[in-house]
């Protein structure tokens, strides 16, 4: 049987794959596991973004919270990582998100976070998955009847705490500083505006009118185009870009060029290395980042840690050895010293310190960070298994990385969750790169699809 949970919780196409009959189960599992001795009434924050069927999976999840005698608190539409703080301070047992993300509006997810504010274990939430399966064939746990049925609460007032929590991580005002902001019609609609336009920003909104369809439609992290073109046409100083559930962000230098993840890092981790806030002078990021990264950072005097694709696993090297900084290209940052998951609210406004305190522009800026071309294949596959062990794929991939030498580097690995092989090319020469993965995906083609 596969997994429930992935990378990033449980998700699927909303009331077909994920249905309320299953986030009602996770509820209930969720509150059993919290209340293993019997004794305790576990209370459980629930938030989502703005997908239509938010509503339906809050209501069906906080339904088996309740079920089982825990206490539901319904935050509303909330950023994922205001649940992740907001847990963590009203010393909840657990916080759940339903949210899936950059993905369309039609699918939706639900994701754990425990009392400490970070994401669950894979060994808590494997303990949840067999609640829920056990739910499912034969619910046989624990029933409360009369007072001891749980309660549900709305407390509207918790988004304005995160509000007050994300300024209180900035020292700079923004006045005269010209933003564009790019709501994605998600999660950070209300509150990223009203931060930025505290700090004093000169600020134009866009796509912050969301109606449960719109969430990620042609906009946001992951559709940069109408970002870049406000930022020309209003003439402004940087865009920022946040994705559905805003625990991400993108920008946009005032030329229309991104400032992805990778840049973000190398501008905010030299800005913590100069005031010896970077322990170690370390940044942890993934197999994806750009050569160019590491290029930068080891010119700078810094030291670059590399895990596989996930935020979790960054955090994961984050904790064991106490670096401050990490992250994906995708815009998925992790401030270690100021919050326990990726927020994108707060990545935007260290970056917006960073442009304010050295007075950019942003293209200056960013420009002590080359990218390389990166191309990406993805070749269709029967199966992945033995995909390692391959000796003709094997062999393709050291021919064309002998062909790289120090100047680039092929990264070939599977989809989690397609029946796909990615081959990843990064050199100086796009033509090149093109060839390379060419020939190799023609190899997996044939061994394996």
């Amino acid at each position: 049987m596969a997994r429930m949970f992935g990378t990033d919780g449980v998700r699927g196409e909303a009331n077909l794959e994920l249905t309320p009959e299953l986030a009602y189960r996770l509820g209930r599992a969720a509150a059993l596991y919290f209340n293993k001795d019997g004794k305790v009434r576990p209370e459980i924050l629930i938030g989502r973004d703005t997908r239509i069927s938010g509503a339906m999976f809050i209501s069906a999840l906080a339904a088996g919270v309740c079920s089982a005698g825990g206490h539901a608190v319904i935050a509303g539409i909330i950023p994922t990582p205001a649940v992740a703080y907001l847990t963590k301070k009203h010393k909840m047992a657990a916080g759940i998100v339903v949210s899936a993300s950059h993905n369309p509006f039609g699918d939706n997810g639900i994701k754990f976070f425990g009392g400490d504010g970070y994401k669950l274990p894979d060994e808590v939430e494997d303990e949840i998955e067999a609640i829920v399966h056990r739910i499912a064939k034969q619910d046989d746990f624990y029933r409360p009847s009369g007072s001891l049925v749980g309660s549900l609460k709305y407390n509207k007032g918790l988004l304005q705490e995160y509000i007050d929590f994300v300024l209180s991580t900035t020292d700079t005002r923004l006045d005269g500083m010209k933003i564009v902001l790019d709501c994605a019609n998600g999660a950070a609609y209300e509150a990223m505006p009203t931060i930025l336009r505290q700090l004093g920003a000169e600020l134009t909104v866009i796509h912050d009118d969301p109606n449960g369809l719109n969430i990620n439609d042609a906009c946001g992290s992951t559709h940069l185009e109408a970002l870049i073109r406000k930022v020309k046409e209003v003439g402004a100083d940087i865009g920022v870009a946040h994705d559905g559930d805003a625990d991400r962000c993108l920008c946009v230098d005032e030329k229309g060029n991104v400032l992805d993840g990778d840049r973000m890092l190398v501008l905010c981790g030299l800005a913590l290395k100069e005031k010896g806030a970077l322990p170690g002078d370390t940044i942890v990021t993934t197999v994806m980042a750009n050569i160019g990264f590491h290029k930068a950072v080891k010119a700078a005097g810094g030291r670059v840690e590399v895990t596989k694709v996930g935020d979790r696993y960054v955090l994961e090297e984050m904790r064991a050895h106490g670096y401050a900084l990490g992250g994906e290209q995708s815009g998925h940052i992790i401030f270690g010293d100021i919050a326990t998951t990726g927020d994108g609210l707060v990545t935007a406004l260290q970056v917006l310190r960073v442009l304010k305190k050295k007075g950019g522009p942003a293209s200056k800026l960013t420009a002590m960070m080359t990218s390389y071309p990166q191309l990406l294949v993805n070749v269709t596959v029967k199966t992945k298994d033995g995909w390692e062990e391959n000796a003709r794929i094997k062999k393709a991939i050291d021919d064309e990385s002998a062909l790289l030498g120090d100047n680039g580097r092929i990264l070939v690995r599977p989809s989690g969750t397609e029946p796909l092989i990615r081959v990843m090319a990064e050199g100086p020469e796009q033509g090149q790169l093109e060839e390379i993965c060419q020939r190799i995906a023609d190899v997996v083609r044939e061994e394996l699809g």
